[in-house]
């Protein structure tokens, strides 16, 4: 590495340049851990009303300018529209999915015994298999072996009482909040109506008093987030979406008992990276094939495999390489969301690196970078006895 020589006027100017920005990301992490986001919780149904808004005007602005119409007008015919569409398709699929995660509960005994039989036929594969083993290591593997079937038994019994009281307090507490959520929708309406109708001049407003500097790095700032968070969560969005109807319409053909809550499960699962529905299905159908399932097993690896196929060809497409994380960043991204926001985080983690990313493509922050750089070459100057202020002395 060669070593970087600076005069000692340049050697404070870049470490008070570095220590001011580091003071800088140190406030804008208080500030936002502080009062972002207990202020994000707090105005949630106007932050979604902006995003309403935001995804709305171009539609809004493209009638407004062909039909004539006002935009209050198109805004409110807009929202009531989607409000029945999305509202009666939720209200649908979370009636379906309530029935079968009832059934499920009801059928909680009967599954019991399936798994416990399940369990013992793995058992015995297996203690056919360690008989090929040495003594020793059969012995101690077998037991390993049947406590951890006693311990997933002991597990799995414990589980439905637990998940009755889950949903039991769930209940009481969906049911004390209705009050609170439906004057919190109401405010989301009358919000993304207010500011959809509103949106050009609020724009204007927010934005006209910056100066132009500020206003052109904002501009690509915004760009290159939307690019990336739009980007990503849409093409996943689409994939996922995908994979549902393709995991519905297999779980269907083969008669898979709680066909609809599996397929929604397995494809939450799939919107996460790295993860997918091919780490349920497979073990699945490994199972299935130890427990002599045959033709169980074959059902599952072809659905997998359908599954499989549609996101290798769809993803190129939909994602595409500008928006794409290579797998160690991937890795990263989901395990620091998932310690920072638990599972939504895991989901979120690798659109805030796509995001990120994408900015500091952007050269924003060229300037630290490059002061990063001469720091680091001052301090190898530094530490070999050859600090810049030694031979630079005379430019002082």
């Amino acid at each position: 590495m060669e070593a970087q020589e600076l005069s000692w006027r340049e050697r404070g100017r870049l470490w008070i340049r570095l220590s001011v920005r580091l003071a800088l990301v140190g406030l804008a992490w208080l500030l936002l851990t502080r009062v972002g986001l207990p202020l994000f919780s707090l105005l949630m149904p106007f932050f979604l009303a902006l995003c309403t808004a935001w995804l709305l005007n171009p539609l809004v602005r493209t009638l407004h300018q062909r039909l004539g119409i006002s935009r209050k007008l198109i805004s409110i015919l807009l929202i009531l529209f989607i409000l029945a569409v999305v509202g009666g398709v939720i209200t649908v699929f979370v009636w379906n999915i309530a029935e079968e995660t009832a059934a499920l509960v009801a059928n909680w005994e009967s599954l019991e015994a399936e798994l416990s039989a399940t369990v013992d036929a793995v058992n015995l594969f297996f203690q056919r298999l360690f008989t090929l083993f040495p003594a020793q290591l059969g012995a101690s593997a077998q037991e390993a072996l049947t406590n951890l079937g006693v311990d997933l038994l002991d597990w799995f019994s414990d589980t439905l009482p637990s998940l009755v009281r889950t949903l039991a307090s769930g209940a009481a507490d969906v049911a004390s909040s209705v009050p609170s959520f439906a004057v919190a929708a109401v405010v989301f309406l009358m919000g993304s109506y207010f500011i959809t109708a509103d949106y050009p001049r609020l724009r204007y407003l927010a934005t006209h008093r910056l100066p132009e500097p500020v206003r052109h790095l904002l501009s690509e700032v915004r760009a290159a987030a939307v690019s990336a968070f739009g980007g990503y969560v849409k093409a996943e969005f689409i994939l996922s979406v995908g994979v549902f109807f393709i995991l519905l319409i297999g779980f269907i053909l083969i008669r898979q008992p709680y066909a609809l809550l599996l397929a929604f499960l397995l494809a939450v699962l799939d919107f996460i990276p790295i993860l997918g529905s091919g780490t349920v299905l497979v073990p699945w159908a490994v199972i299935d094939l130890v427990t002599r399932d045959v033709r169980h097993a074959v059902e599952l690896m072809v659905i997998w495999g359908v599954v499989a196929l549609f996101r290798r060809v769809g993803e190129p497409k939909a994602v595409g390489d500008q928006t794409g994380l290579s797998p160690i960043l991937s890795l990263v991204s989901i395990y620091v969301g998932m310690r920072v926001g638990g599972v939504l985080g895991m989901v979120l983690g690798p659109v805030v690196f796509l995001v990120i990313i994408n900015i500091v493509r952007l050269g924003v922050f060229h300037n630290t970078i490059a002061d990063l750089r001469l720091a680091a070459g001052d301090l190898w100057a530094f530490f070999h006895n050859r600090p810049g202020g030694e031979t630079n002395s005379k430019n002082m």
